[in-house]
């Protein structure tokens, strides 16, 4: 696929070693300004995958089936657990992450294959449980938008997991979904600091938007929850209150939150991120992280990564817990129902 240009800005400012190789590129240093240094461009690369739904068994996950449309993320996110996932594709945890975007172009066609068969079991299908399907290119490709399709033909539960206000775009199919009760879309506000956002996680959408997608997708009549993932302890935590209650008044009816973890990779990017954009706050907030995942940056055991152990994990969740409480938060989310799941019959005929 042709390199596409994007606005500049991008979550990570270098390309580290990739873990599994023996070998690593290393670019010339700079003749300019590192404002000035030409800023690399996105490329989107055919992914032609010949299956899509994938499984997991972690008790840490809320789900069991998902699928990814996109893989790598044009928003950058500086903290992103999922940029490793690169590194078994033979590239970076780091830029390569967020400018090499592989593209499932077949995958509508895989997912209405899949929910066709007789040996699928209807399940709730999360989108997507590591990138972002709704990150930008979805605007030219809508590659998650044909998704959504089949699963609102077929009636599949769904549950979206998205920081961008595109998935207002869907909301017709959404609202088709959510009467039948299969249907949530979960919404990632870790910030309402605008300036924050705009370093944090520079394509995707700002504080402002998440809400105003909040607020329109529940007049629609789809549920929505928002995830405060992550909390960054010494840098975003203190917004806790305020970011639950304006989610609660924007429409959400629930809330829930995950610490920071830094997986692999992502350790080393963050603090570099931590340098450049938050050097006062630096020690604190990698002190804190290290109080919480037993002298580490990152605590890899199930029961554990998600919810960190010790005085600042127990001080995050006591704070949640009352700001969540007088936040309001109705809490009516419905269990996600695949009652009125069917094989559209025009799939009969064509699989008779």
């Amino acid at each position: 696929m042709t390199p596409h240009n994007r606005p500049s800005g991008r979550g990570s400012a270098s390309n580290p070693k990739n873990r599994f190789e023996d070998t690593e590129y290393i670019a010339d240093p700079p003749s300019v300004d590192e404002e000035e240094a030409p800023h690399p461009r996105t490329q989107f690369i055919r992914d032609d995958s010949q299956s899509l739904i994938t499984y997991n068994t972690s008790p840490d996950v809320g789900f069991d089936a998902s699928f990814n449309v996109y893989r790598g993320c044009e928003h950058g996110c500086a903290y992103c657990f999922a940029r490793p996932t690169h590194e078994y594709l033979g590239m970076s945890a780091g830029l390569d992450f967020e400018t090499k975007i592989m593209v499932k172009e077949r995958a509508p066609e895989l997912l209405r294959r899949e929910l066709s068969k007789k040996s699928w079991k209807p399940q709730v299908l999360a989108m997507s449980g590591v990138t972002d399907c709704y990150q930008p290119v979805e605007r030219l490709r809508r590659l998650t938008r044909r998704c959504v399709e089949v699963l609102a033909e077929f009636r599949n539960p769904l549950a979206i997991i998205t920081k961008n206000h595109l998935v207002t775009r869907d909301k017709d199919l959404l609202a088709e979904l959510a009467r039948f009760g299969a249907v949530v879309v979960n919404l990632s506000v870790t910030t309402l600091e605008g300036g924050l956002a705009k370093k944090l996680e520079p394509r995707a959408s700002s504080p402002t938007r998440r809400l105003a997608a909040i607020q329109e997708l529940s007049n629609a009549g789809i549920p929505v929850r928002v995830l405060m993932a992550p909390v960054i302890p010494g840098l975003t935590d203190h917004e806790m209150p305020a970011l639950l209650r304006a989610c609660a008044q924007a429409g959400a009816r629930d809330a829930s939150f995950i610490p920071l973890r830094l997986p692999w990779a992502v350790a080393p990017l963050f603090e570099e991120w931590l340098e450049r954009h938050a050097p006062g706050a630096k020690d604190k907030v990698l002190g804190r992280i290290r109080d919480m995942r037993g002298g580490k940056l990152y605590d890899s055991r199930w029961g554990h990564r998600m919810t960190g152990q010790g005085f600042y994990a127990e001080q995050m969740q006591t704070l949640f817990k009352v700001a969540h409480l007088r936040a309001g938060f109705s809490c009516d989310i419905p269990r996600l129902s695949s009652a009125a799941f069917r094989v559209p019959s025009a799939q009969l005929d064509l699989f008779a």
